[in-house]
């Protein structure tokens, strides 16, 4: 087992495109399956595959903070106000750039920019596994993520893949002590999505149990120290930098971006209404189906979570992936979207990607491509129906 105060043997260009191979044209395969099962299922019910992946739910709002910049809002008949200044930056960034340089329009900008960042996300995920625990667990964790149920995600102009490319090159950074490095990629995560804050919490607390382990050992001095705390001064800027300007934007202050998450009945409760909302489903059959299976759901993600604690992850991962599962567990409105908010704690896959590594290649092969073929069927039914909110 590992932990952030146990050197780590990596071989010589683990993070290498060579040795990453295997599992990024894994997951491309995994992902290629899920675009084609969901074009063919949408064009038997007569709706287009590329619409569902660039022009609905929150990648039409990135789209449109990329084409009219901040300040659009929607006012509802409830009197509620759904203002785009609830949507980080960098992916319509991005989208602009990308646009600004090619023929392709803000939509398929964002298609393009989340397609090239699943697939580093893809490498980031198989280089902290298989500096961790080797490459045939690395393999496996990232085919692994690529068959999640909502993995059809992966492929949509949504920010996750792109959050979760920079958590996890930050993240590696960390494991490796490229320090300076991991708070310039924390910082991008920051400005990405809310949860970068679980980036950010990761570097900073394994940065101080490295001073404290250095210090123990030996009076730390010179170049190490000021790089740990050069990377723990960068690493908020992105998310604290967005946040204030939002709060000038509004004139409310640093606290003005909550009120803006307020516009959508976004908080943080510490679990009561999703709580509520699980007991709700208790009230009526079949809901009651539901409600057991959200009660399972929340059980396997504790477990796995118990399960990385035991078999000794860096202290880093731990931190990340239960900031990650926290901030989604516990906020108090979209429901359905938390399968998706999730997406990011990969680590919470690890134990999942050990067992696998552990059968053998034919029987860990066929598990895998039966549920990616689950996933693909789950994908194309979930955009052609109500889809992630």
């Amino acid at each position: 087992m590992t932990d952030l105060e146990t050197p780590l043997a990596t071989p010589p260009g683990a993070s290498a495109p060579r040795r990453a191979a295997p599992a990024l044209l894994g997951y491309a395969a995994v992902r290629a399956l899920g675009v084609l099962t969901l074009a063919l299922w949408s064009a038997a019910n007569g709706k287009s595959a590329h619409t569902l992946l660039t022009a609905r739910w929150d990648s039409l709002w990135y789209t449109r903070v990329a084409d009219l910049g901040y300040g659009y809002e929607v006012r509802l008949p409830n009197g509620d106000v759904h203002s785009n200044l609830a949507f980080f930056p960098l992916l319509p960034w991005l989208e602009r750039l990308v646009s600004a340089l090619t023929p392709l329009s803000y939509a398929d900008a964002g298609l393009l920019v989340s397609t090239l960042a699943s697939l580093a996300a893809a490498w980031g995920i198989f280089a902290v596994a298989d500096h961790v625990y080797g490459p045939r667990v690395g393999v496996c964790a990232v085919l692994v993520w690529a068959v999640l149920p909502v993995g059809v995600v992966q492929s949509m102009a949504y920010s996750e893949s792109l959050f979760t490319a920079l958590a996890a090159w930050s993240l590696y950074a960390v494991l490796t002590g490229r320090w300076v490095t991991a708070g310039l990629l924390a910082a991008f995560a920051g400005l990405t999505r809310p949860v970068g804050a679980a980036v950010v919490a990761a570097l900073w607390v394994a940065a101080i149990a490295s001073f404290v382990r250095d210090r123990s050992a030996h009076p730390a001095h010179g170049a190490p120290v000021l790089r740990r705390a050069l990377g723990m001064l960068l690493a908020p800027l992105g998310a604290a930098g967005y946040v204030l300007w939002v709060g000038h934007r509004t004139g409310k202050g640093p606290l003005g971006y909550l009120d803006v998450q307020a516009g959508w009945r976004n908080g943080f409760d510490g679990g009561y209404a999703f709580a509520r909302f699980m007991g709700d489903k208790f009230t009526s059959f079949p809901s009651a189906l539901a409600g057991v299976g959200l009660i399972v759901g929340v059980a396997l993600i504790v477990w796995l979570y118990v399960t990385c604690v035991r078999q000794g992850q860096p202290l880093a991962l731990l931190v990340y992936a239960g900031i990650v599962i926290a901030l989604a567990l516990c906020a108090s409105s979209y429901f359905g979207s938390k399968p998706r908010l999730l997406l990011p704690a990969f680590p919470l896959l690890l134990p999942l990607a050990l067992a696998l590594a552990r059968l053998r290649t034919s029987r860990s092969a066929l598990i895998l491509g039966g549920v990616a073929l689950a996933s693909a069927l789950y994908g194309g039914f979930w955009l052609n129906g109500s889809g992630p909110p």
